[in-house]
């Protein structure tokens, strides 16, 4: 039989560890969440989207896109020179590590428009940790 000590050790051990790793990459994750939103609110539709994976899924009220250059299509004309895109800004609700190489983000989107009535709404965001790229979205579902 296992002396109770023992566990209480190991769960001692492993506890911290995977805290610390929760932590990185909830960090890792709100960071590029705050470079997207840069790039959104320099009109920099690349430095927006790069936080897409290549074959990410967006859900949307009119459908399901798939990948980021059809993301990034979706969204091209909010970056036309007199397009209206308002200032972005995200306000993390809940986040998860669903493993070491998966994170579920739940947050809730702002728009601020000068004159205009602001947009918000939530977002659930699944996130791969994608080698030499960092946390990428795979899944994205905003309303």
């Amino acid at each position: 039989m296992l002396n109770p000590a023992f566990g209480l050790a190991v769960i001692m051990l492993v506890a911290p560890d995977a805290a610390s790793s929760a932590t990185e990459a909830q960090a890792g994750v709100m960071a590029a969440m705050g470079e997207s939103a840069k790039g959104w609110n320099q009109g920099d539709l690349v430095r927006f989207t790069s936080i897409y994976a290549d074959e990410a899924s967006f859900v949307a009220s009119d459908g399901l896109v798939r990948g980021r250059k059809a993301i990034m299509a979706r969204y091209a004309p909010r970056f036309a020179a007199d397009a209206k895109r308002g200032t972005l800004a995200f306000e993390q609700l809940d986040f998860r590590l669903l493993d070491p190489a998966h994170a579920l983000l739940i947050a809730r989107y702002t728009l601020k428009f000068d004159g205009a009535r602001d947009q918000s709404g939530p977002t659930s965001l699944v996130f791969e940790r994608v080698a030499g790229k960092g946390w990428q979205i795979v899944a994205d579902h905003s309303s």
